[in-house]
Parts: C-alpha cells; sequence; structure tokens
C-alpha cells in the first residue's frame, strides 16, 4: 500500500453510482410490491452495500483499512432502469471513492442475485464515480509566488562548526519543492542574535523558518526571544505542529515551537532536530501558505 503516514486527517466524502437494467416491467412490478421470492430487493441490497464498503480493504490489496463513519443508499427508478447511489463519508488520511464504487457494486449484484429468478435479462452497468470531496481535490495547495523566505538555525555547534546543519538544508529542499528560494543563516543561541536576525530579515522576507531552540535546556531561548515581536500569535498551527508530532512520538509534547505575524511576514519557530523540523513541515505544508494570501487581504 502507498505510505499515508505523513498525511493528516480530513473529512473526505465520494458518491459514486451502479445502474440495474431489468427487461420486463414486471421484475420493477414486483420489486415495487415486495413479491420478488428472494425477500425485499432493496432492504436486503442495501444491507450487502453497507458490507461491501467495509470489506473493501480485504479485497482489494491496495486500499487501507478506514473507519467508515457513514454510508447512503439511494435508489431511484427511471423505466427499466434502477439507479444506484452510494455516498461514504470518513475523517481520514485518504478518500473513499472506492468504497463508494464498491459497494454500489455490491448492491446491484446482490439485486442481480435476488432477480434472477424471475429475470434472466437483468444487466449491470454504468459503475463510476459521480462526485469527491476532501483532500487535493478540494483542499487545493495554495499559491506562493510572492512568497520571499529566510531561514534561520539557532545552535551554538552549528555556529560554531561542531556540528553540521541538517535541518536548514532539509528546510530550503522542502520550500525549493514549492519554487521559493531561501538562504539559511546560523546562528548562536542568544536572544539578542535572534531577535537582531529577525528584525532584519522580516525587512525584506515575508516567510522566515527558525530551527532549533524550541526546547527545554538552558540554551534553548528562541520563544523568549520571539514572543515580545510578534504582532499576532497563531495557536492554530502551533497546535497542528505539536498534534502531528505527538501521533509519531511521545515526546512531541515537550515542544515548544512558535508561530505569528510581524507585519505582514509569517514566522514559525520549528524544533532543531531534522526530524522534528520535517514533521512539523508535513504538518502544515502546503495549506500554511493560505496565510499568505489572508495577509494580502485576498482571502478570509
Amino acid at each position: 500500500m502507498v505510505d499515508i503516514t505523513h498525511k493528516s486527517n480530513t473529512l473526505r466524502s465520494a458518491t459514486a453510482q451502479a445502474i440495474v437494467k431489468v427487461s420486463h416491467q414486471a421484475t420493477i412490478e414486483a420489486i415495487k410490491e415486495d413479491k420478488v421470492p428472494k425477500g425485499n430487493v432493496f432492504a436486503m441490497s442495501k444491507a450487502a452495500g453497507l458490507l461491501g464498503v467495509k470489506k473493501t480493504a480485504d479485497l482489494l490489496p491496495d486500499c487501507h483499512p478506514m473507519p467508515i463513519e457513514f454510508t447512503g443508499i439511494e435508489y431511484e427508478i427511471q423505466g427499466l432502469e434502477i439507479l444506484v447511489k452510494m455516498t461514504v463519508k470518513t475523517i481520514y488520511k485518504t478518500g473513499v471513492e472506492v468504497e463508494a464504487m464498491h459497494g454500489a457494486s455490491i448492491v446491484a449484484l446482490n439485486m442481480y442475485d435476488m432477480l434472477k429468478p424471475i429475470d434472466k435479462g437483468i444487466e449491470i452497468g454504468s459503475i463510476k464515480l459521480l462526485d469527491k470531496k476532501g483532500g487535493k481535490s478540494t483542499y487545493k495547495p495554495p499559491k506562493t509566488d510572492g512568497i520571499k523566505a529566510g531561514i534561520v538555525v539557532c545552535s551554538d555547534r552549528v555556529s560554531k562548526g561542531t556540528a553540521e546543519d541538517r535541518s536548514g538544508k532539509l528546510i530550503k529542499e522542502r520550500l525549493q519543492q514549492f519554487d521559493i528560494a531561501a538562504q539559511v543563516v546560523v546562528i548562536p543561541d542568544e536572544v539578542d542574535a535572534i531577535q537582531q536576525q529577525i528584525k532584519e530579515l522580516v525587512k525584506e522576507r515575508n516567510f522566515v523558518i527558525i530551527s532549533g531552540g524550541t526546547g527545554l535546556s538552558p540554551r534553548d531561548v528562541t520563544p523568549e526571544a520571539l514572543l515580545p515581536l510578534l504582532d499576532k500569535r497563531i495557536t492554530g498551527v502551533e497546535e497542528k505542529i505539536r498534534s502531528y508530532g505527538q501521533d509519531r512520538m511521545p515526546y512531541a509534547m515537550l515542544s515548544r515551537s512558535v508561530v505569528g505575524t510581524i507585519g505582514n511576514s509569517l514566522i514559525m519557530a520549528l524544533p532543531g532536530s531534522s526530524k522534528g523540523v520535517g514533521e512539523s513541515l508535513d504538518a502544515v505544508l502546503p495549506h500554511l501558505f493560505h496565510i499568505f494570501s489572508i495577509l494580502k487581504g485576498e482571502a478570509h
């Protein structure tokens, strides 16, 4: 299966259809009047469809098991055709298109099985996806044009040359994926040095990412340096970073990541470890870029 561990849960839904065509009107009348020998066609086929949705991951190798939080089945008789509509919803990391199509297929197959004793000319067709919501199709990546970034690595060891900078390089590479160029500056864990660097960067940059100094050791002072400078603190982004990290390792709750604005510039202080930085960026990108449209007055 495709690795989706880096994704976040969102509300996702899909609606699929299948069409069952009978060969004569008497079959339709038998369904309406509940006179089919095997029982109530709509009720039993609905039950089969519910089971089909739940069993999708058991039968299709690349489908992820997931919590199914809603399944709705609708029938519409159009002449000799019965239109089956299946809607599936979940709050998860991947979509439910296949689950909806599988469920609609099972409904149609069950109807065929129940009706074949009285109608030998039944056909199943037009199994297709009608609609999907959630994920990339709904939350399209915001535009990144006009974003000018700066990266600050706060580390005594890296600034002295006794350790290699991996976090700054990782941030730079990740931003390049969104066509955002940035330079990395390394400074020691000093309040004055951090504040001075931020004040200089926001003159020309509208996105400043700081790596390091967000822990609990005596030399971790990035939040103390940053908080007095912020005009607005964006606690929702901070919560997302910590929540995402906590789902992956128990010590993420100890992080003191800080996110906020100075004027029209976004400032984001992340952990110093490359793993912590990578997970933090996974948690908020690319949707974090929507902030820049808000700061420009283009969105809400």
